[in-house]
């Protein structure tokens, strides 16, 4: 009897203990999800930094009076027999009262990219051959000569494959790219989704922006830079 209440006395400590090993470590992660894009928000001298209830955070700045920018960060781990994706989405708002036509290319579509803009579009269009799948859709509002010119930057674009999303809207412009893969271990052992990266590098982030910069000017006479808009 004793040794029975012994042993009760002991399995039950043992969860306790495990319980709150849990608990601290899901806390660290949340708190290193929070602040992935810290140094990201050095870059620009006015960005707003907000948390998504996953926890994940999603920063807004200007580039000017006329550009917003927002950058955010959603897991993907809806593909099977895939590592989670973190995926870094760049969207370009502009206020300059152009029109624009809705045209934008997904690489290597499952149909599971709930995140996607492509997938809703409703003309399917004919993709540019850049050496792996991808899905081009638009409005059916553009011309001959802007589906050209915009092919000729998701060309570029996509010969990085790491690339995943890229959509001229009639408010700017929207870019996804890798921002880094799950851990693999844990994901296999223990089915978790866990980035081993304490931050967002910044190039990475200025890079996405530029791109995104190129991609809305495809269809305008201008094109724009974020040199001047970027905190020393």
């Amino acid at each position: 009897m004793i040794t029975q209440m012994v042993l009760g006395v002991f399995v039950t400590a043992c969860c306790l203990w495990i319980g709150a090993l849990a608990l601290r470590e899901h806390r660290a992660v949340l708190a290193q999800r929070r602040g992935l894009l810290d140094e990201a928000a050095k870059l620009f001298s006015d960005a707003r930094v907000v948390v998504a209830p996953d926890q994940f955070p999603a920063l807004v700045t200007r580039l000017d009076r006329h550009q917003e920018v927002k950058i955010e960060l959603i897991a993907d781990t809806m593909v099977f027999r895939r590592l989670p994706q973190l995926w870094l989405i760049v969207t370009l708002s502009k206020t300059d009262g152009l029109q624009r036509p809705v045209i934008g290319a997904l690489a290597r579509p499952t149909g599971a990219e709930y995140y996607s803009l492509v997938h809703e579009l409703p003309e399917w269009m004919m993709p540019p051959e850049i050496g792996t799948s991808l899905l081009m859709r638009g409005d059916g509002q553009a011309t001959p000569s802007q589906v050209e010119n915009v092919s000729a930057v998701f060309t570029r674009l996509f010969a990085d494959p790491t690339v995943k999303e890229a959509v001229v809207t009639p408010g700017g412009a929207r870019l996804i790219r890798q921002a880094a893969q799950g851990d693999r271990g844990m994901h296999l052992l223990l089915r978790q989704t866990r980035f081993l990266l304490a931050s967002i590098p910044p190039d990475l982030v200025s890079r996405a922006i530029s791109e995104a910069l190129v991609l809305s000017a495809a269809l305008t006479e201008s094109t724009f830079t974020t040199s001047d808009h970027i905190a020393a």
